[in-house]
């Protein structure tokens, strides 16, 4: 390829804010254009293991998504364990990752070379490896990724803007809840456009891309899995707790949606209430066994009991977590959040920050 690679780095203001997401939906509108795209990942943080290899789950998720070829992908430069830090602060690893990052994106391949950047603007300092320090060592345009908490969030973006200067290309806006959507559109965004920050998307908070797996609560919660092994993939978007009497339980259940419920192993009634309404899998504490014919009737409705040796409060405090540190890793996400950012991210703004142009075909 005669012409180099842009390289478009994205970060965010805090962790979990979708960075991942934010660049699935630009890879396939870049695709869509013609424009061929590598992916890489300096930093890791998911790290799973096999016979054969030490694989960050990330990388490898948006590579086969993608249907990026293996000379289109870098692997992480090195993972943000706790092993990792240790051995920097000792001075035991006196690695110059600057110039490592250097060799680490030599000939990638591809029009633009999307480069998922560090959950915080500092992480990765200890090792030479912010954002700004990545964006300058690779010259790369910054696309900032920030969940939206409240207008407060201007805070955080005008520093960023401090801190990144021209490197800042454009902000994307998340999670906004639709009761912020008008205040988000009408002061947020006018104000950011005057402060030189461009907003090149607003998403709407989305309950499913919020959701969770019930396999990936059976994992955070160390559960047993009582029934139903093989629906493990249901989604739940909400977490109710079943600790009233029945009748106040029944009318609460009703108002939910693709729950999580919550409730002691003995309170039978309270889960053949659960079974009957909006209800993804039923969580019981105390490690006490349901009653036969809960485990019969949820059998027949195909909804997972899963059995925890925790107690109620526990239980909700791990799966509250689970909820605000999803990841993308379900084929229905891929294509909600490819909808999403069709519809409200504006990629064509975006190429001509990175003096992209379309190509007539796909190589």
């Amino acid at each position: 390829m005669a012409k180099s690679a842009q390289y478009l780095l994205v970060g965010s203001t805090e962790a979990y804010s979708g960075k991942s997401a934010t660049i699935l939906g630009v890879a396939h509108q870049l695709k869509e254009k013609g424009v061929v795209v590598a992916y890489g990942k300096p930093l890791g943080t998911y790290l799973s293991v096999n016979e054969t290899e030490v694989m960050e789950e990330d990388v490898r998720f948006l590579a086969q998504v993608l249907s990026l070829p293996e000379k289109r992908v870098r692997l992480p430069l090195l993972s943000l364990d706790e092993e990792t830090i240790q051995r920097r602060l000792r001075g035991e690893d006196k690695i110059d990752y600057r110039q490592s990052l250097q060799q680490y994106i030599q000939e990638p391949g591809g029009d633009v070379v999307l480069l998922e950047g560090p959950g915080t603007l500092s992480e990765g300092s200890l090792f030479d490896l912010s954002l700004l320090q990545v964006a300058e060592v690779l010259d790369a345009a910054v696309l900032l990724v920030a969940r939206f908490h409240s207008i407060v969030l201007v805070d955080s973006l005008l520093s960023a803007k401090q801190q990144l200067g021209d490197k800042l290309v454009g902000v994307l806006i998340n999670d906004i809840p639709t009761d912020e959507m008008e205040a988000a559109n009408t002061m947020v965004r006018p104000f950011l456009e005057q402060q030189g920050i461009s907003v090149l998307g607003m998403l709407p908070r989305s309950p499913l891309l919020r959701s969770v797996s019930v396999g990936e609560l059976v994992k955070q919660l160390h559960a047993e899995v009582l029934c139903r092994p093989d629906r493990l993939d249901l989604m739940v978007e909400s977490l109710t707790i079943g600790a009233m009497n029945v009748n106040s339980a029944l009318e609460y259940f009703r108002k939910g949606n693709n729950m999580a419920v919550v409730t002691g192993g003995d309170r039978a009634d309270i889960q053949l209430a659960a079974l009957e309404t909006s209800t993804q899998c039923l969580i019981l504490t105390g490690h006490l066994p349901p009653q036969p014919f809960i485990l019969s009737r949820a059998e027949d409705l195909e909804i997972p009991l899963l059995s925890v040796d925790l107690d109620t409060l526990t239980t909700v405090e791990i799966v509250n977590r689970a909820f605000g540190s999803v990841r993308l890793h379900e084929p229905i996400k891929v294509q909600c959040i490819r909808r999403m950012m069709e519809t409200h991210f504006d990629i064509d703004r975006l190429m001509s920050h990175l003096a992209l142009e379309a190509a007539v075909t796909v190589p």
